[in-house]
């Protein structure tokens, strides 16, 4: 049992030590994560679109 307070006492001092974000900073890498996940669910989306109509006018020949 004492090596899980010594654990927890450890977590909380090496969590006193980390350098949070600001919120400026931590707004601005929240748009540029949510951005790129857009952008990159739109390109795959398109894509898919695109090789599933090949896929119908091959299989339709």
């Amino acid at each position: 049992m004492g090596n899980i307070g010594s654990f927890l006492k450890n977590v909380v001092t090496e969590m006193r030590k980390v350098s949070w974000p600001k919120r400026k900073e931590l707004t601005r890498y929240t748009v540029v994560v949510l951005s790129t996940v857009i952008f990159m669910a739109l390109f795959f989306a398109l894509i898919d679109t695109g090789i599933s109509e090949l896929f119908r006018w091959f299989l339709a020949l």
